[in-house]
């Protein structure tokens, strides 16, 4: 099988999207899958050509940074794919790269999959920019039409993508290395003296610090929790992101910005933390709410998006309306005050994520692949 991939974020972009196709490529490496990938370059990535990784000039997307448009030469992906004669594209974004896989495809009659990631209609109620949602779900809509499948990554994304009119959708789950993400990195020693943390209880939240994170909603919570118990708890907020210094004004002294974490010392900080705040209401999977259990840490989300995928309500963590910050304060107060049911709900949580593994989720995601090659040779020659 010879695989081509389309894409608007890559690694070292830190986002799902790219973090996922980075993992993809990664596997399919070690599995020796040909496979080639278009993506827009940035700053940091001049060391990362390879001979089946091609690059071009980009510049970010003003709704998601991180995700940005490039300025594909059409000529040139044209001879590389001459040249490649790939049996698959896998176009994973709607956008300038995106379009060009689409085309190549359409045009020469090559079995064509995507993927859908971003739920971009929400981000526009951040950026008061609802008025543009229909004529974004309208090039949407368009865009998917052609592709033999468009994998989505959790039931409520399937809901809301039939709801407008999406055919041929099927779950590609995220997955989690629970050997990186493990309870045995917990080491309270080392995490108090790096922060300075003399608190009983480490309360964590891990993502992109933008709007579209419900970032509004965490504050209020640190605000609102009871004064005995604020000065029981530290907040540790790993990551960055356009609203960081926004937040960083408004927050009470508690409250500790790590700033962007990655490999040994993220893992540490999940699988140390009593707690995992998640009040984004935006999301199509929750990478970081798996990341989270499978470090034995119980999640208080957003009973919203993909995380209802991941989160097993009162089983491996607790839902709480995405905007009523008392719930998440009554969830906080109740799991702090009972180390049983937090270490249970870290069990569940642990035996859960040791099902999910990335080998198991691409060797499927592969499995449909061929799937796709053999059904386009068969109506080709019937």
């Amino acid at each position: 099988m010879k695989l081509a991939l389309f894409t608007d974020t890559y690694y070292p972009q830190v986002n799902g999207v790219s973090r996922t196709l980075g993992k993809l490529t990664k596997y399919m490496d070690r599995q020796h899958v040909d496979y080639m990938l278009f993506a827009p370059n940035c700053q940091e990535d001049d060391d990362l050509f390879s001979s089946n990784i091609h690059r071009f000039t980009s510049m970010k997307f003003f709704l998601y940074p991180e995700c940005r448009i490039a300025l594909p030469n059409l000529s040139l992906i044209r001879n590389q794919l001459q040249d490649f004669q790939p049996d698959l594209l896998h176009v994973a974004t709607p956008f300038n790269i995106g379009m060009c896989g689409l085309h190549y495809g359409k045009k020469n009659n090559i079995p064509m999959v995507a993927s859908y990631h971003t739920n971009f209609d929400d981000y526009l109620k951040h950026y008061h920019l609802e008025w543009f949602s229909p004529f974004m779900w309208k090039y949407l809509t368009w865009f998917h039409q052609p592709f033999s499948t468009t994998f989505i990554p959790s039931n409520e994304t399937r809901n809301r993508l039939k709801g407008k009119g999406f055919k041929n959708l099927k779950l590609w789950r995220r997955g989690v290395d629970c050997e990186h993400y493990s309870p045995a990195r917990r080491n309270h020693l080392s995490l108090r003296k790096r922060y300075n943390i003399q608190e009983k209880y480490i309360l964590l939240f891990v993502s992109r610090l933008a709007p579209e994170k419900n970032l509004e909603t965490l504050q209020k919570i640190m605000w609102k929790l009871p004064e005995q118990m604020k000065q029981q708890v530290r907040w540790l907020i790993v990551g960055d992101g356009p609203a960081l210094p926004q937040i960083q004004e408004n927050v009470p002294t508690n409250v500790t910005f790590t700033g962007y974490k990655e490999g040994h010392e993220l893992a540490e900080l999940y699988a140390t933390s009593d707690l995992f705040i998640f009040p984004s209401a935006t999301e199509t999977f929750g990478n970081v709410a798996l990341e989270a259990l499978a470090s034995g840490t119980p999640v208080i989300a957003a009973n919203a998006g993909g995380l209802s995928d991941v989160v097993a309500g009162e089983r491996t963590g607790v839902f709480c309306s995405p905007y009523k910050e008392e719930e998440y304060i009554n969830a906080i107060k109740r799991l702090l005050s009972d180390d049983t049911e937090r270490r249970m709900m870290g069990y569940e949580g642990r035996r859960y994520a040791l099902s999910q593994s990335w080998d198991a989720i691409f060797g499927r995601l592969l499995e449909e692949y061929e799937k796709t090659i053999g059904l386009k040779k068969f109506a080709r020659y019937a």
